[in-house]
């Protein structure tokens, strides 16, 4: 055979191109070939490839005696999954705890260690359902988030989930992902008070922990994950995720499968880390919706007034039955005054103070709303230069699912009760109403 003469290095090379199944067969046919096959040097790069793993760290996070024992741990303790599916599903969780760690640690404290097999069995059980594979890997990894509260009906207001929410006009939001115990209890119950079809292979996955409501529910036959809205008494709910995505091919072994579950927590993932949605810090720290980067979050400066704006679809009080107002979109309006000051016909002011609104709102390109108005929830704000953003938050109806705000403030040089100036214009910036293709 070619391989016996290659030296120590080359062998160490072809194996660690081969990668770890092949490498195990290879350390099957001579002496020689078992000892450089089980090198920890070479098991290290594996466990680095597969599992992002940089120290010899078994599924429950404990210290192993090598690399080599630490991937077999792995490989056994998956071993009734689809490798691959394991390994994406792992990618989706670190990058959630990586971001969570560095920005949000209070919140990161609050997931639970991963579910065992008998547990996700007890659920299969009680609820009478299937989870659908990639559920299954995803909370073998994480059991979900530490209790908000032992009553399905409790205010608990807590601002740790990891879905995060918004709030407008005293609807606060903020989604958390229940861990087992609590699916299978708030699942009974929910199904009751709804009237849900007895044969419902619905379960609650996610809901606010706060009195407003906002639930969210996975299809364990289609595999699609679903948010409730105002009329889901009715069992009235919009997919959370393009249907077009979801495949559950037949066979635990099928490494392709992706659900609803599985796709949003990535898509989530994905937008924190890329900075599209970020952590509001005010007197309570939480992740907020509303996004912060274009194209879905638009800005504009007028004379050093800086005006940023972004609109989020607000699921849970979507009324599909209403044909005039079926949508409500929230939206954010974040203003600023530039470091140099508020700049007017080459002059140069410490301060500016909005006094008048207008909005022009669209669905479909047409013209729904022209609105004039004073102050912005019933505020005048007072910007200084450097300061941090006045930000507030309002919501339209709409009845399609696509449309636009624009529109402008007007401001006072100095201060309303001592204006500097003539009143001028700042420009809101055009952003979009659109129903997303994820919903969270």
């Amino acid at each position: 055979m070619w391989l016996e003469s290659l030296g120590d290095l080359a062998l160490h090379i072809v194996l660690s191109k081969l990668g770890p199944q092949d490498t195990a067969l290879v350390s099957c046919v001579s002496k020689r070939f078992k000892i450089t096959a089980s090198e920890d040097c070479l098991w290290s790069k594996f466990c680095s490839l597969d599992l992002d793993l940089h120290a010899p760290l078994d599924p429950n996070g404990n210290l192993a005696p090598s690399f080599k024992a630490v991937y077999q741990m792995w490989r056994e303790a998956f071993g009734m999954y689809p490798w691959p599916l394991v390994k994406r599903v792992k990618r989706c969780w670190d990058g959630l705890k990586n971001w969570l760690t560095i920005n949000f640690p209070e919140a990161k404290a609050t997931l639970r260690r991963g579910a065992s097999e008998a547990e996700l069995q007890e659920l299969e059980n009680v609820l009478k359902v299937r989870l659908p594979i990639p559920t299954r890997i995803l909370y073998r990894f994480c059991d979900g988030q530490e209790s908000m509260g032992n009553d399905f009906d409790s205010v608990v207001g807590s601002s740790l989930g990891i879905i995060g929410g918004y709030s407008f006009y005293g609807h606060l939001i903020n989604v958390y992902l229940l861990p087992l115990s609590q699916i299978i209890q708030y699942t009974k119950e929910i199904t009751r008070q709804l009237s849900f079809p007895s044969r419902s292979k619905y379960i609650l996955v996610a809901a606010s922990s706060t009195s407003s409501q906002k639930y969210f529910f996975l299809s364990c036959a289609s595999g699609q994950l679903y948010v409730g809205t105002r009329n889901l008494v009715l069992v009235e709910m919009i997919p959370c995720v393009p249907n077009a995505l979801i495949s559950l091919r037949n066979g635990v072994n099928n490494a392709q499968q992706q659900d609803g579950m599985l796709l949003w927590l990535e898509e989530h993932g994905h937008r924190l880390q890329n900075g599209i949605i970020k952590l509001l810090e005010d007197k309570i720290r939480s992740i907020n919706l509303f996004p912060e980067e274009p194209p879905l979050c638009c800005s504009a400066v007028t004379n050093g007034v800086k005006v940023r704006a972004s609109a989020v679809f607000i699921p849970e009080l979507a009324d599909l039955q209403d044909d005039s107002e079926k949508y409500l979109f929230a939206y954010s309006i974040r203003m600023s005054l530039l470091p140099e000051g508020c700049i007017l016909n080459g002059m140069t002011f410490s301060s500016c103070q909005l006094q008048l609104r207008h909005w022009i709102i669209r669905a479909n390109n047409v013209v729904v709303s022209d609105i004039n108005g004073e102050a912005v929830i019933g505020q005048f704000p007072l910007l200084l230069p450097g300061e941090k953003e006045f930000v507030y938050q309002s919501c339209t109806p709409l009845q399609a699912t696509t449309g636009s705000v624009k529109g402008s403030f007007t401001f006072v040089p100095g201060r309303l009760v001592d204006p500097k100036g003539s009143p001028f214009e700042v420009e809101v910036p055009e952003f979009p109403l659109q129903w997303p293709d994820y919903i969270f």
